[in-house]
């Protein structure tokens, strides 16, 4: 039984490691740097072919750096491929990306690097201080560190919020808060206070300093208090800036509300939703979290308890493969059974964070369900990259490769982070055999 186990790991992992070298990381280190006006290309249609789309996006473009940089970290990137565009992409962003009158980073440009939108959005500077952190400590360049920090720093200045906690998340260019509403000056979400922990996390682990434990350590609290459901512990998407729970809507200047049709402004099932992906990221990323501030998990096991198991019974399509994109809290209730590429993205590594934490088998019966969907139905092998959306039974609906929201993070994280995981998965076996 052992030895069967170990050879469908094994498995697993050379499927990944085919999947990451042969056709992820070839695809998007081949075309995503624009050798006209510098900069990441991340607008590709159904076959991988540059769509043209006069768009650039920070968000877009620090997902790029950050995903170049972790999989040279875990020993991929022989020719120095990733190395060298993750540095030009450092470069580029403090040079056309970067205000030099009030601080913090644009969010969206055209190809030329003229800015389009000028407000400073949290859900970007988390991505870029994720980014710049895991850049600096990967490759030993200070400039990355240095603008994290600066960012951290304006955050720290402008975005917290002083009288309920967490951080407000919507700005002008001036840091000026946003109007309300769809404006998002009034709103707190899961979303970017998830991604701040995540950015955090690698600012601690990259400068050491105590500011930064301090912070990272507040921002978990603040989840743990204010965001997950104080029964269930699932993510609760938006709240007010007082912490009551606000209905889902849409902001003026979003991310990733493609999946909604034209005319939303308000999601249904806008005070009962949550997203099976975002609770099983949670999970991990606050894992790593712990582990970077050397804390015991084992006061938050009750959380990973409901987290995933309230996943496992109401996410994972056990009939076709592959997680659904939301439900209710309580459980019962799928609201939407397609499937998204980052959501499978997350479980992966969630799946193998929980196995290793638990040691129980049921979690790596999911990853290989998760797993199989993905390199079967949601990856277009002869592009390289994963498709965006499928129905529930893995037909397509949307083709293309990439755009503004979507690039190669989740894709690029997942199967680095799954060969690494598997190779823990292994020496674990093998140590008990």
């Amino acid at each position: 039984m052992k030895d069967d186990i170990i050879q469908k790991i094994e498995e697993w992992k050379t499927e990944m490691t085919r999947h990451l070298t042969k056709e992820l990381l070839p695809f998007w280190t081949s075309c995503c740097w624009d050798g006209e006006w510098g900069g990441f290309i991340t607008q590709f249609g159904a076959d991988g072919e540059d769509t043209g789309v006069d768009e650039k996006s920070l968000l877009a473009h620090m997902r790029t750096i950050y995903s170049l940089s972790l999989a040279a970290q875990h020993g991929h990137d022989p020719d120095g491929i990733c190395r060298s565009l993750a540095a030009k992409g450092v470069q580029h962003a403090l040079d056309y990306y970067w205000d030099n009158v009030h601080g913090g980073f644009y969010w969206l440009f055209d190809r030329r690097n003229r800015v389009i939108i000028d407000k400073k959005i949290l859900y970007g500077h988390s991505f870029a201080i994720y980014a710049l952190a895991t850049y600096s400590k990967v490759f030993g360049d200070p400039r990355g560190l240095q603008y994290a920090e600066a960012c951290f720093d304006l955050l720290q200045k402008y975005g917290a919020e002083t009288v309920y906690g967490g951080y407000l998340e919507m700005f002008e260019r001036n840091w000026q808060l946003c109007s309300p509403d769809s404006g998002g000056g009034d709103r707190k979400t899961l979303d970017v206070h998830m991604h701040l922990m995540e950015a955090f996390t690698a600012l601690y682990a990259c400068s050491g300093k105590d500011i930064h434990k301090r912070k990272l350590e507040e921002i978990i609290e603040i989840l743990m208090v204010k965001i997950l459901h104080p029964k269930f512990r699932t993510g609760i998407p938006q709240f007010y800036r007082t912490w009551e729970v606000a209905p889902q809507i849409k902001f003026e200047v979003v991310w990733g509300w493609d999946r909604f049709t034209d005319g939303d402004s308000v999601k249904q099932n806008a005070f009962d939703n949550t997203s099976y992906g975002h609770n099983v990221e949670f999970f991990w990323l606050l894992l790593e979290a712990l582990s970077v501030l050397n804390a015991d998990p084992q006061p938050y096991r009750g959380t990973f308890d409901a987290i995933l198991d309230h996943a496992l019974t109401n996410g994972v399509d056990w009939q076709h493969g592959g997680v659904y994109v939301e439900g209710s809290h309580e459980g019962g209730k799928v609201y939407d059974d397609t499937k998204e590429f980052w959501q499978q993205a997350e479980f992966l590594t969630g799946m193998l964070d929980a196995y290793l934490l638990y040691n129980d088998k049921k979690y790596l019966t999911v990853y290989e369900n998760v797993h199989r969907f993905v390199m079967d139905k949601m990856i277009n092998h002869q592009i390289g990259e994963w498709l965006p959306l499928l129905e529930r039974d893995g037909t397509p609906v949307w083709k293309h490769m990439s755009h503004s929201w979507k690039v190669n993070y989740h894709s690029i994280r997942a199967a680095v982070l799954s060969i690494h995981r598997l190779n823990k998965v292994l020496n674990r076996i093998n140590l008990k055999s």
